[in-house]
């Protein structure tokens, strides 16, 4: 039997679910269910898996079991990037000696990418929830301009399409002066996190269920299937996906080989227009290691725009984050912030939240069948509404028995290596993100 031994817990709300209208939850699960397949965990891996299997097989009886509300998890605090090539510009092996296998992630991250466009199709979803507009990656120095132009060179050498930009065509797109210069790449999509897993989660029905605040207490095997207790009911189900991210550890799983790590950020309130010049709705990712996410978001005709600003990383082995973290955070994001838009003084900030990863040591995921009938699709190791997305169709192919290209390759991860030991395992983590944050310094 596997016991949780604790449940997710959030602080605060982030600003993309306090922008949108308040959504009534799906019921909580009071009795027993048999099912095919039962997912724990209602984020990018688990909806994506459902999504995935019911593609597969409409008649598929699949439970979904959300601990607590759709997007009020880490979901709904990523920072809305669906990435089609590397997260970070100066990603030294990218491009490198095996460019195989640098084609093969960014073919997983296209897979991704496939899943989400279809969803947008067949809701007809706008850019405010799903932009195919592409990404920036951003220098603001010669630091930052060196990583820069290296990677146009990475770029060149897998033939992937991308445009150059010095500072003043970077301005043109952001209205600030205080980028040096800039890469552009088109294949990424960006999403209002929380109004797209709400879309995902809201497009079930028929034998999808979805049940929200039903944590997943235990489960254990009986007979030829596992059942699943929650609060108030049960599932019978013959397969598991288990896509609670970091908290499979909670049930016993993967102990000794997951990192915690939260990043946090901050949306300013709507300010007018008309303060910034450049384009009303792009995204930039840094183009140092741990450096400054920024995205401009565009308000509708009763709203201005917003700023949002990522950065700062945390190791978090018991998987909570204080307030005190998130103001911490929230003081450097407002240095970065006037340093990136002097323009907009006396804009303040007017949400502020922190959200988990489950990264691996050597930055695999935790994939497979990890008991007989139970598949994992855990530590999407950072860009997690890219990689979490694939590992949830990987393991929605897997748990039907299917041997596709996307199962092989995920199959194919090395298996993730063991953490050192406590204490030293928090004084490495800690002082390893403490350097690489020093070292972006304004980036």
């Amino acid at each position: 039997m596997f016991v949780a031994s604790k449940l997710p817990q959030q602080l605060d709300r982030s600003g993309w679910v306090a922008m949108l209208p308040a959504r009534t939850p799906r019921p909580s699960l009071n009795r027993t269910l048999n099912a095919d397949v039962a997912i724990i965990g209602g984020g990018f891996a688990g909806l994506s898996a459902a999504r995935r299997l019911s593609q597969l097989d409409p008649t598929l009886k699949v439970v979904i079991l959300e601990a607590g509300e759709i997007a009020e998890g880490a979901t709904g605090r990523n920072s809305g990037f669906i990435i089609d090539l590397p997260h970070e510009v100066s990603s030294e092996d990218y491009g490198g000696t095996d460019s195989d296998e640098r084609r093969h992630d960014i073919k997983i991250h296209r897979m991704a990418i496939a899943l989400a466009r279809d969803l947008a199709v067949e809701k007809g979803w706008g850019k405010d929830i799903f932009d195919p507009c592409g990404k920036y990656n951003v220098a603001m120095g010669p630091q930052g301009d060196k990583h820069v132009a290296s990677y146009a060179r990475q770029l060149d050498s897998v033939k992937e399409e991308y445009r150059l930009l010095d500072s003043e065509e970077i301005g043109e797109v952001t209205g600030t002066r205080s980028f040096t210069s800039a890469i552009f790449t088109p294949g990424t999509v960006i999403i209002q996190p929380a109004a797209y897993i709400r879309g995902l989660a809201d497009s079930f029905g028929g034998s999808v269920k979805l049940f929200e605040h039903s944590p997943a207490l235990s489960f254990d095997r009986q007979g030829a299937s596992w059942r699943i207790k929650t609060p108030n009911g049960a599932v019978n189900a013959g397969k598991i996906v288990l896509a609670n991210n970091g908290h499979a550890q909670s049930f016993g799983l993967f102990r000794g080989v997951l990192l915690h790590v939260y990043t946090y950020a901050s949306m300013t309130e709507a300010f007018d227009p008309t303060r910034l010049g450049g384009q009303r709705s792009w995204a930039a990712t840094p183009a140092f290691p741990m450096g400054t996410t920024v995205r401009r978001v565009q308000g509708d005709k009763r709203d201005g725009d917003r700023i949002l600003i990522r950065s700062r990383y945390t190791y978090n082995p018991r998987m909570q984050v204080s307030d005190g973290a998130i103001t911490r955070a929230g003081r450097i994001h407002d240095r970065k912030f006037e340093a990136r838009f002097p323009m907009l003084k006396g804009v303040r900030m007017q949400y502020r939240w922190a959200g988990a990863m489950a990264l691996t040591w050597n930055g695999v995921p935790a994939f497979g069948e990890v008991e007989p009938g139970i598949f994992a699709a855990i530590a999407c190791n950072g860009v997690g509404a890219t990689k979490a997305t694939a590992a949830g169709i990987a393991a929605a192919e897997a748990a039907l028995g299917m041997d596709s290209w996307l199962v092989q390759v995920f199959r194919g991860f090395a298996t993730p290596k063991p953490l050192p030991p406590q204490p030293f395992l928090t004084i490495g983590a800690t002082a390893n993100l403490s350097v690489k944050e020093w070292s972006a310094g304004m980036e």
